[in-house]
């Protein structure tokens, strides 16, 4: 039996301030990981020994936005790409980071359709930001932070296809 919002012992929360928490708890995390006001565009490498780095590449740098994307160094056997991987866009003014896709070369609407209703778009956003905010707290867990990231070097880039080109 479903219960009445006003009847439940707790504050409930809908989905959109769910969501608004998300993107705010995805900024704090990734903003650990990489200084978003300073970090140059190019690609930067996370390293803490376990054998599978991170990578972060700063894709564009706006007025108020940053754009990234959040890889292993693995790819997928049959496209090539980056698997997993995230591009982020994080929001300097608000604090907040959001993913806008977890599939390299695709759109919401490659995945959704062009006309998704409100609904299924919401649960789509919901799903790729819980995805992210989980992850981004498993790499904390096993300490990549900022003292771990470096910049890979352009002799190192070309020896290394870009995450971009796939």
């Amino acid at each position: 039996m479903r219960q009445n919002r006003s009847e439940l012992p707790y504050p409930a929360i809908g989905r959109f301030a769910w969501l608004m928490g998300l993107y705010g708890e995805n900024f704090e995390r990734i903003a650990r990981m990489i200084d978003l006001k300073h970090a140059a565009i190019g690609r930067h490498v996370s390293r803490v020994g376990d054998g599978l780095d991170v990578h972060i590449e700063v894709l564009a740098r706006h007025a108020h936005t940053v754009e990234l994307r959040l890889s292993y160094a693995m790819t997928d056997p049959v496209t090539g790409a980056p698997d997993p991987s995230a591009v982020l866009r994080a929001y300097m003014d608000s604090r907040q980071a959001e993913a806008t896709n977890c599939y390299v070369g695709r759109h919401w609407q490659d995945v959704l359709g062009l006309r998704p209703t409100p609904k299924v778009m919401m649960g789509h956003r919901l799903r790729m930001n819980s995805f992210l905010s989980k992850w981004l707290g498993y790499l904390e867990s096993l300490g990549h932070a900022r003292a771990t990231l470096d910049p890979v070097a352009e002799d190192d880039a070309k020896t290394n296809p870009s995450m971009t080109d796939a």
